[in-house]
This record gives structure tokens, C-alpha cells and sequence, in this order.
């Protein structure tokens, strides 16, 4: 069934990722297909302690932060693809590297660390995004090349007490995550299924029932997911220039658009009264923002 179509709002211009200053190393772009933005790859936004915006530039091995008025500085250039990002409650840095698997950020230090880098002898087939649950457990999807030639991601549980456990496998490109209001599912965003799909907990953990919740059409696919107060959903989606905010069933309540550029990849809460929605546009490398009425629903690094 088709539902109306919902009302849009533009997004505006906040700020503009500094070009790197050394060149770029090719390795990611010619891994990656055609059409992926080829001098940087803006994503994982999200709000650390100190109230600024941080974010990774994947293709060149960084991270960066927004000064509240959009200036952006780098923070910590290293040997990666950082392509995901969300802090802890120890004020740590969380990244998604697709290169190494789940690295750590001392912001104090600058120093970045492996967290998991396989499961049990084997390399991940290439993070992408990663999110707190209440309990302090780490969601992570391992997106690599999958898709529907080869239906092989995954999404993996790193438990608080240390043990990684198999979630999810035989996903066509797994992407961004979040959980529902009552953590007892996780929306997993699956980008070539061009879908979001809805993952029940049982209650010993392991799952059953996984569905469909949202699908979409054009495009790309899903990929940034964050959640608003009322249990709403926030997609980006890669290829249309927009983001779709739904209510919590997953109807459509307003569509988000920006003219520069197709390739909005990543979604965070934030501003005063978390209601701002800031948005990653990798294609012009800017963060893009929409004023909104219902705020986000904090993160796990502001709650607790």
C-alpha cells in the first residue's frame, strides 16, 4: 500500500569538510564502484562531550569536528578507513573502520586502538556502522561488497562483558543501525534491498521474525538510520538527495532535500533541544542541517 506523499522541508548549508592536506590514497576509491565520491567520503556524525560534531572522512583516514558555528578541524589523521562513528560514555571515540574492524579514539591522546579487529580467526569482510545500545552493548554491521550478488553482511553484538556474538548473517549490504524505543529490535538499514528491515529479540538474545519495516524505491539504497523521541525514523538515503523521517509504525511523515548533491549518507540529533537533524552530503563533503519539531532521542554517550 502506498501512503500520501509526505510534506518536505529543505535542509540548509552548516558546514564544509577541510580538503586533506596530503594526497589521497587510492586504495578505498578503486575498491569501491563507480560513482563513490572520489577525493572524500563524509560520514558517522555524532556528538561527542564537549558538544561539537565529529565525523569521519573515510577515504582519507580521519577524523574531524564542527566548531558549533561549522569550522572544521582535524582531529586525528591515521592508517584506515574510518566509515563509522558514536561515542561512548567514557568519552571515548567508537569507529566503524572498515579496514581494521572496531577501533577506539582517546581524544585526550589522539591516539586510535583496536577494540575487535575478527571474529574468532577471521577478518571482518568491512565495517560500516555501529550504535549503543542502553546496556552499553555495541551493534556493528559488516557491510564489505555485499549485496544482492553476494548476500553475505552480517551484524555482530560486542557484549559489555567483551564477548562478540554473531546477530545477523546473510544481510545484502547492511548498513546503518539503531534500536526501537523499547531496545527489543534493532532497525538495520540493508542499502542494496533499498530497505530497512526490522530485527526482533527474543528473549535470550537471538533473533527471529526479521522483516521488512520500511521499503523505499530509486536511488541507492538506506543508509545513515537515527532514531527521534517519539520512536521515529530518520533515513538516509543514499542517491535521492533526501532523508525520509517516519513515525514509529513507518509512515512517512516528512521528506528532507538538498539540491547540491544525491549523496547523503549519514544522519545525528543534535543543537539546542536536540532538534536539530544534521546531515552528511558526501558528494559536495558538507554537513547539511533541518530545524524540526520533535527532538531525537539521546544518544547513549548522553544518557546515563
Amino acid at each position: 500500500m502506498l501512503f500520501a506523499p509526505p510534506p518536505t522541508i529543505e535542509a540548509t548549508p552548516f558546514a564544509s569538510l577541510i580538503q586533506a592536506t596530503e594526497a589521497v590514497e587510492p586504495s578505498w576509491g578503486g575498491n569501491q564502484p563507480r560513482g563513490t565520491p572520489s577525493k572524500s567520503l563524509l560520514e558517522g556524525p555524532s556528538f561527542g562531550s564537549d558538544g561539537l560534531l565529529y565525523c569521519v572522512d573515510v577515504q582519507n583516514g580521519r577524523v574531524v569536528r564542527f566548531s558549533e558555528e561549522g569550522a572544521c578541524e582535524e582531529v586525528v589523521r591515521y592508517h584506515g578507513w574510518p566509515n563509522g562513528l558514536k561515542f561512548g560514555r567514557d568519552g571515548r571515540a567508537y569507529i566503524a573502520d572498515y579496514m581494521h574492524g572496531i577501533m577506539v579514539l582517546d581524544l585526550d591522546t589522539r591516539q586510535v586502538t583496536p577494540l575487535v579487529e575478527r571474529y574468532h580467526a577471521e577478518r571482518f569482510r568491512g565495517v560500516n556502522d555501529l550504535f549503543f545500545a542502553a546496556n552499553g552493548d555495541l551493534y556493528f554491521t559488516d557491510q564489505g561488497l555485499t549485496g544482492h550478488q553476494d548476500p553475505g553482511g552480517r551484524v555482530f553484538r560486542y557484549a559489555a562483558g567483551g564477548r562478540l556474538e554473531l546477530v545477523l548473517d546473510r544481510i545484502p549490504s547492511p548498513n546503518g543501525l539503531v534500536m526501537n524505543l523499547a531496545e527489543n529490535a534493532l532497525y538495520v538499514a540493508v542499502t542494496r534491498a533499498n530497505a530497512v528491515w526490522r530485527v526482533p529479540f527474543m528473549q535470550d538474545g537471538s533473533v527471529a521474525k526479521v522483516g521488512t519495516f520500511i521499503q523505499l524505491s530509486g536511488g541507492i539504497g538506506p543508509d545513515g538510520l537515527a532514531l527521534d523521541a517519539n520512536g521515529g525514523l530518520a533515513i538516509a538515503h543514499v542517491g535521492m538527495g533526501s532523508v525520509w523521517v517516519t513515525d514509529a509504525r513507518g509512515e512517512p511523515s516528512f521528506r528532507i532535500t538538498y539540491t547540491v548533491g544525491d549523496h547523503i549518507t549519514n544522519v545525528a540529533y543534535g543543537g539546542e533541544g536536540n532538534r536539530t537533524l544534521f546531515i552528511t552530503e558526501s558528494s559536495s563533503a558538507s554537513v547539511l542541517k533541518a530545524e524540526l519539531k520533535v527532538p531525537g532521542k539521546k544518544m547513549f554517550s548522553q544518557s546515563g
